[in-house]
């Protein structure tokens, strides 16, 4: 407990906990997305252990994100099966319909899983960063895996108010959900171009899918058409 009468404790606790709200803006929108189909009570249920199990998941995430960031592949699979869940989210399937309440609510929060696990990939570096920011004398040193879980654990309600009010928002604008899912889209192609196993050679020979936003867009525009077209199949 020592640790607790240090100010770079405080400091660094202050920076990890900024980063994330500043990275978890498009988290709060996937969940709200996720939950939206629920019935109003399942609606609080889905945020809140959805956002829990996110949160948790990315402690996880951070701990191990030098080396997950560096498989190769790895974002590009992310990212194509990050298409598919926007998609999903746009349409409303009519057999949808037919799932009882409880499997629903379970679809929702593995909905958040998936789509926070993905989405997170960037992120933890940032908060990874600044965890070992703390220096490396030994009494500091035992802060960073203190300073994640905190960090993260406080951003908890934070993350899960911003889902509501998102979940609120939508039902008084729906325009807000195809928003949401272009949203995903964009993060998705963002993603994909950055894999380590293509990430060289798009930048010796196509920078510009990244450098003009020219693979977010296309992510964006892909999950809106395709969920659009969707849409008027079923």
């Amino acid at each position: 407990m020592e640790m607790l009468g240090l100010p770079v404790f405080w400091v660094e606790l202050g920076a990890i906990i900024w980063i994330n709200l500043l990275v978890s803006g498009d988290n709060a929108v996937m969940i709200a997305l996720a939950a939206r189909s629920l019935p109003t009570q399942q609606q609080k249920l889905a945020v809140f252990w959805g956002s829990t199990a996110a949160v948790a998941l990315r402690v996880i995430l951070t701990i191990f994100a030098a080396a997950l960031l560096a498989l190769p592949w790895l974002k590009f699979a992310g990212g194509a099966l990050l298409l598919w869940i926007g998609v999903r989210m746009l349409v409303q399937k009519k057999d949808d319909i037919d799932v009882s309440a409880s499997d629903k609510l379970w679809i929702a929060v593995r909905t958040i899983l998936s789509a926070d696990l993905i989405m997170s990939l960037d992120n933890v570096i940032a908060v990874a960063a600044a965890a070992n920011s703390v220096g490396s004398a030994p009494e500091l040193a035992s802060m960073k895996y203190v300073l994640l879980v905190l960090g993260l654990a406080i951003s908890i309600p934070i993350v899960i108010f911003g889902s509501v009010m998102m979940l609120k928002i939508m039902e008084r604008f729906p325009v807000i959900i195809a928003l949401g899912a272009a949203l995903l889209g964009w993060i998705a192609g963002e993603i994909m171009v950055t894999d380590p196993a293509i990430a060289d050679w798009v930048q010796l020979n196509a920078a510009w899918l990244h450098d003009l936003h020219v693979a977010p867009i296309a992510g964006a525009v892909f999950v809106t058409a395709f969920g659009r077209w969707s849409m008027w199949e079923i």
